[in-house]
Formats: C-alpha cells, structure tokens, sequence
C-alpha cells in the first residue's frame, strides 16, 4: 500500500452541502406536515337575518346568594318562573328562531346547587339557549 506522503498547504475550495440539505429536508417535511392543518377550513353557519330587531330580548335571569331567583330583576318563585318560561317557549312554537334565550346571572356567592335548580328549570320547560352571563 503506498501513501501519498505529499502535503498540500492551500485550503480546501470546496462548500460541503450535506448539512445544507440536511435542513432543507427536514423544513420540507415540516411544511408538508403543517400545510394541511394550515389549509383546514370551518363552515360556520351565520343567521342569514341579521337584524336584532327581529330577535327578542333574553330573559334575565339572576341567582342571588341566598337563594333567591330574579327574572327581568322582579322576585320571582320557581313556579312563577316556570310560567314565565313556559309562556316564551309557546311563543316560539310556530317560528323557532322567536324562541328567547335566557341570560344566566350567578351572582359572586350564589350555591351551586341553587345555579343547578335554575338551568333545570329552564331546559325543562324548553329553552334551549341558555348563556352565562357576568357582572
């Protein structure tokens, strides 16, 4: 076996590439991974009328700490609010989207348990928009 005992003094002019592709392999595969997740659309069904005018008003419905259960800020007993729930759902019964929602006020020490007994009612007597509302 023969060695080339021959010492070069000038530097090498060659780019190695290999790290260079390297990189680029792997931003390929992490743009091809992340291009569909990118691309992912949503259908979101938007009201085709917007006008508020033709909504009607929430029922505003606040559970104090003791207990107590306002509708529209009156006093009212759960069967009252029962009625009360009940007349708004018939209204709705020939157009659906006439059916009100109920805005939920909790107040700050209000039980859960007395939250619960509220959101029952109200799904029982058949409304279904129910939102959460905060002071």
């Amino acid at each position: 076996m023969a060695f080339s005992t021959k010492v070069e003094s000038s530097p090498i002019a060659g780019i190695n590439v290999t790290p260079l592709v390297d990189v680029l392999l792997v931003l390929l595969i992490i743009f091809m991974i992340s291009a569909p997740v990118i691309a992912h659309k949503n259908r979101v069904d938007l009201p085709a009328n917007s006008s508020s005018d033709l909504l009607p008003d929430p029922l505003r419905v606040t559970v104090d700490p003791g207990g107590m259960v306002f509708l529209n800020g009156t006093l009212v007993s759960d069967a009252t609010l029962a009625g009360q729930l009940d007349i708004a759902a018939s209204q709705g019964l020939d157009d659906a989207s006439r059916i009100p929602h109920v805005e939920l006020h909790a107040r700050d020490e209000a039980s859960y348990e007395d939250v619960a007994r509220v959101l029952a009612l109200v799904k029982a007597h058949g409304v279904k928009g129910i939102d959460f509302a905060s002071d």
